[in-house]
Order: structure tokens, then sequence, then C-alpha cells
């Protein structure tokens, strides 16, 4: 039985989470990080010494960091399908992960911290405005690319897929004004909706 280390409303637990849903493998997973604290635990911090969630427990693998851990587990349980076998075609969808993590979550981080996760009379205006400016701009790039793609290397769920839908799902969410992008919406409707997923993407976003 796999063992899911972190609390549901993180993005990076998300992804894990839907990997397993997608690749319907059994799993448990206790809170952690956030509110649940658990992660500045020497215990804890013996299974990841950077103090974050998620951490996956595979038997006698111990593994952290989101993409990685949705890489391994698409490589071992989901080989031709999830997990390209193609190195090129790997690429091109593994690279979307890689985007999510660089580009649309930094881009996207002052936004969500300043109007989710901080009280009102603290909240920095300027900084969430260019925030929500720069991932506006991200975003474009992702609506470009879903022209004529019912999942972002085609017409299968890929690692890419699982790497950004959180992310994307929770941009989708957030209380801002933004531009129509019914690609991106679809396509995250899309996912959504197959079975397992609401498990890994909870509403209201926290």
């Amino acid at each position: 039985m796999l063992i899911i280390h972190g609390r549901i409303s993180s993005v990076n637990v998300q992804k894990v989470v839907l990997a397993c849903e997608e690749l319907k493998l059994p799993y448990i997973r206790h809170n952690a990080g956030g509110a649940f604290g658990i992660v500045k635990t020497p215990e804890y911090m013996a299974m990841n010494p950077n103090s974050l969630v998620p951490v996956l427990v595979d038997g006698d693998l111990v593994l952290w960091e989101s993409n990685a851990i949705v890489r391994y587990l698409a490589a071992k349980h989901g080989a031709g399908t999830l997990w390209p076998l193609d190195p090129a075609a790997r690429a091109l969808t593994d690279r979307w992960m890689d985007w999510q993590t660089t580009n649309l979550s930094v881009k996207m981080h002052a936004a969500f911290w300043g109007l989710i996760r901080t009280a009102p009379e603290k909240q920095d205006a300027a900084a969430i405005t260019a925030s929500v400016s720069a991932t506006e701009g991200a975003m474009d790039v992702l609506e470009a690319h879903l022209e004529g793609r019912s999942f972002v290397s085609g017409d299968r769920v890929t690692i890419g897929d699982l790497g950004l839908l959180p992310a994307v799902f929770r941009w989708l969410h957030m209380p801002v004004e933004r531009k129509a992008r019914p690609r991106c919406e679809e396509w995250s409707g899309r996912l959504a909706a197959r079975p397992g997923y609401a498990n890994g993407l909870p509403l209201p976003i926290a």
C-alpha cells in the first residue's frame, strides 16, 4: 500500500493523488504540513529533510519532490500510457511538469498567497496585481498550446497533464478577473471529470 504524507490543499500533494487515481493505485494519505504541522518533527525530517510535502512511501522507498514522485509512479505503473515510451514523446509532455513548477506557479504565488492565505488587512495589492498579470501571460501560453489538443500531448492523458492540472485548476477558481480561456477550461473540466479526480482537486481552494 502506498502512503502519501501531505495535506490535500497542496497542489504538490494533489499531483501525487491524481497520479494514484489515474493509475488506480491503492493509497493512504496522512495529513501533514500547513495547519497540521508534523513536517518539522524529527520523524518527518528523517523522510524529507526539507520539511515539505509530499512524501511518498512505497515499501522501502521514501521519495520526496512531487514531480519526481509522479514520474516514478508513471514509469512503474503507467509505461506506455501516462509514461510515453518514446523519449521524444515523453520529453514533450514532461516539460509541462517543469513549466508548471518553474513558470506558472512561480508567477501565481503572490496572488494565491495574497488572496487566499493572507488576511485582507495584510494583503499587498500591488504584488497581487503584478502576480495576476504575470500569471495571465503564462496562461496565454497554455491556452494557445491546447488548440486542437484534448490533452497537453494530444489525445491521451500523460504526466504533463497531471503535473499541470492542480495549478491550473487553482487559477481557474481564484477570485480574480481573468481572460476567458475556453481551451483551458475544457481541458481542466475533461480531466476533473475522470474517476477519482475529485479526491485530488478539492473545492474550495485553500
